[in-house]
């Protein structure tokens, strides 16, 4: 049996109570966070004794690796990556900035591969508008919907690239959200046309890729009472039919503050819309445990699509000289900086 949930944990090594339940539980992946992270001998144990509770070596392990803010894998030990909104500046002799973004997600493949991570939360789908909250804000790509699909998309080729799922995020669309989820809950009440125009159009421009995150957001044009996560309206009617996304889709964290109801609550009414798998990051041994008891065994279509993501990724790697390009990556950044 394998659970539909993605679990975080408490610090950067495995407790006894914690390999205990995870062997027991048997959920599909594992995210990790900074404070998971001390240095890169580390991970790597980590990472390996993860696969070792669930005995599958190719079990998910996410990070949040976008660049910037979110970045959590950090110097001195890895390498600065530059915001989403930074490879629309970029240029270099022949190379464009889709050019970049590609490179950006072959080189951070690299940082993640190497320590046995093989899921990135990454690229940022959403496209922000003018007056929303900044949770987005340089993370996006651009503010032009097609942009946005044409870097996203890149980014997201060069994670695969370099043997590393990308998880687009955060669909249908995070970019009109006035308030920040992990906080609170953003109703967004734009028109269905504009929402289709933009919002969901970015989205339906990368609708082939294998993995995505849901938004905690509210588009009272779809639903007016429910959240995307938690909404059947949304994901079926927008995420799976506008969109035509039949990639695995993921909860946001489950502990945001945008959701309401218990944690178990949470973890049903999300599976219940639609979500395939849920995920739940906060490390706490108690949560986990109550989500683990309202998520059931990943079957069906949620099965089919996690086979299928994990398949996406290359059983060789093409070559790559990971030197030159990060000397590349650096001198485009420099140039922009000057």
């Amino acid at each position: 049996m394998t659970l539909a949930a993605i679990f975080g944990m408490a610090g950067p090594r495995l407790s006894p109570e914690e390999t205990a339940f995870f062997r027991d539980a048997q959920p599909w992946g594992f995210i990790l966070f900074g404070r998971n992270v001390e240095s890169p001998d580390q991970v790597r144990a980590l990472t390996s004794a993860l696969r070792e509770t669930v005995g599958r070596a190719d079990a998910p392990i996410l990070i949040d690796q976008e660049g910037g803010r979110v970045q959590r894998l950090r110097p001195p030990q890895w390498p600065a990556y530059p915001t989403g909104e930074t490879y629309r500046h970029l240029r270099g002799t022949g190379l464009s900035a889709r050019d970049f973004a590609w490179l950006g997600g072959r080189l951070i493949a690299a940082d993640l591969a190497e320590l046995g991570i093989n899921v990135d939360c990454a690229p940022v789908a959403d496209v922000p508008a003018r007056g929303a909250h900044d949770v987005i804000g340089d993370r996006a790509f651009a503010r032009d919907a097609s942009e946005v699909v044409s870097l996203a998309r890149a980014m997201a080729e060069g994670l695969i690239a370099g043997g590393v799922l990308p998880i687009i995020k955060h669909i249908p669309g995070h970019g009109r959200a006035g308030a920040d989820s992990h906080k609170s809950l953003p109703i967004v009440d734009a028109s269905l046309a504009d929402l289709e125009g933009v919002d969901f159009a970015a989205f339906q421009g990368l609708a082939d890729l294998p993995m995505a995150m849901t938004a905690h957001v509210v588009f009272t044009a779809v639903d007016p009472t429910r959240p995307a996560t938690t909404s059947p309206v949304v994901i079926d009617q927008v995420v799976r039919k506008a969109i035509g996304f039949d990639g695995l889709l993921m909860s946001d964290d489950l502990s945001m503050e945008a959701l309401s109801g218990d944690l178990r609550s949470r973890a049903e009414t999300s599976l219940a819309a639609g979500c395939d798998v849920v995920l739940h990051c906060n490390g706490s041994m108690q949560e986990m445990t109550r989500v683990a008891s309202a998520t059931g065994e990943l079957l069906g279509h949620a099965a089919r699509r996690a086979n299928a993501a994990l398949a996406t990724l290359p059983a060789n790697l093409a070559p790559f000289d990971l030197g030159a390009g990060r000397a590349c990556l650096d001198d485009a950044l420099a140039d922009l900086a000057a």
